[in-house]
């Protein structure tokens, strides 16, 4: 009988012990996704919040791109990080910009058509208003010679940013607008050259606990398009919101877990004309450059099915050989593609001056670019959580310490 009640009692604690692992474990994993949605709804808002008509396109009109610097900067200020500098968490310059801040107002064929879905004007173009007869010079270009207006047919429409006027104007038109041959215009479009737009970086910094003189620096750009007139503005939700989002979210964590190394964060201005913020960062740093470990710069993160591509993975090899360790150890990505050197975002300076680099941008999904329908409605940030937890771990492992971040599910 003793013996039978012993064995009776072991299995009642087995199995007592079985269920606490049990629930422990799904406790777990309720965290988990709990902290995903949390996550998943930190970064929804914020990309719902950069994209709004408030911001109007982070761009050159109706303060678009100060009212975003007043935001990161606050951000920054909220979770706990100290200026760059010591002083002041936004570094000035300015460049001069062509903006379009009034009227947009275009006919052919006597249609009134659409700013952004029908026509985008010419990023350089000078204004005009005036009426003008079309004439056909190929196949996609078509000449109003008296107001000298260019109208050429696209397939789509995209967007730019120019810092000179030309001597002309400019209509790219969808071809679906119309269904007849251009043959007049009724146009009024007025421009505005800025000289000296006056802007700057956003620069935030949490000191490490080891090591506060080296660092591992994330950048994204916060700048967009802006507005074309007073009716339309591109809301730029992947370009670049999603990376600013992505930023803020590492910002955030990293201020509540400070590491070895500082971690530096840069958001750049005026990357949508010619990279023009990183440029006089590396120009100008306020960080000795040859102290950064490594410099990750992310843009356009709103997708990911297809998983992302690394640009300077061929340069940097070791580094590219810890991203992908860090991704198959965490089952994170689908895929990490290599691609060599390209001056294709912020990260390109700094690699250029020396300082290890990537830039990274997921693949597949929406293919809205430049253009007023990529929107935050539309943007599945389907990897964003996975996204945060490999930027994680690849951080720790360039500094060669455990991931803090417990949370792989």
């Amino acid at each position: 009988m003793p013996f039978l009640v012993t064995i009776l009692t072991r299995f009642s604690l087995s199995c007592l012990s079985f269920l606490m692992k049990l629930r422990l474990a799904l406790f777990l994993l309720l965290l988990s996704g709990a902290a995903s949605a949390q996550d998943s709804l930190f970064a929804r808002k914020l990309v719902d919040t950069l994209t709004s008509p408030y911001f109007w396109g982070r761009g050159y009109t109706n303060d678009g791109m100060g009212k975003a610097t007043r935001f990161i900067s606050a951000q920054f200020k909220d979770y706990g990080l100290r200026p760059l500098d010591g002083k002041d968490f936004v570094q000035p310059f300015n460049f001069n910009v062509n903006t379009f801040p009034g009227a947009m107002d275009i006919a052919l064929n006597g249609k009134q058509l659409v700013p952004g879905k029908d026509f985008v004007i010419g990023a350089g173009s000078k204004g005009v208003k005036g009426t003008g007869k079309l004439f056909k010079k190929d196949s996609i270009h078509y000449v109003d010679l008296q107001n000298r207006v260019l109208v050429t047919l696209h397939d789509k429409l995209t967007w730019d940013v120019d810092q000179d006027v030309t001597d002309f104007t400019e209509v790219d038109l969808l071809k679906s607008a119309l269904k007849d041959q251009p043959s007049s215009i009724d146009i009024d479009v007025e421009n505005k050259l800025v000289e000296g737009f006056k802007t700057g970086n956003v620069c935030g910094i949490v000191r490490g606990v080891a090591k506060p003189d080296s660092f591992i620096v994330m950048t994204a750009h916060y700048d967009h398009l802006g507005g074309m007139g007073t009716k339309t503005f591109f809301p730029g939700a992947n370009d670049n919101a999603s990376g600013v989002s992505q930023l803020l979210s590492l910002a955030r964590y990293y201020s509540q877990h400070p590491q070895p190394y500082s971690m530096v964060f840069i958001c750049f201005s005026g990357e949508e004309a010619g990279l023009l913020g990183s440029k006089y960062f590396s120009e100008n740093p306020l960080i000795p450059l040859n102290h950064i470990r490594f410099l990750m710069n992310i843009d356009m993160l709103g997708t990911g099915e297809e998983g992302i591509t690394a640009v300077n993975a061929t340069v940097f090899p070791k580094e590219f050989a810890l991203l992908k360790q860090a991704n198959d150890d965490g089952h994170y990505l689908v895929k990490i593609a290599s691609r060599g050197k390209a001056p294709n975002s912020d990260h390109y300076w700094f690699s250029e001056k020396g300082v290890p680099a990537f830039f990274i941008y997921t693949m597949g999904g929406i293919k809205a670019y430049h253009d007023v329908y990529d929107i935050s409605k539309t943007l599945p940030l389907n990897e964003y959580n996975h996204l945060f937890r490999l930027l994680v771990d690849f951080n720790s492992s360039l500094m060669n310490v455990k991931t803090v971040y417990a949370n792989k599910n």
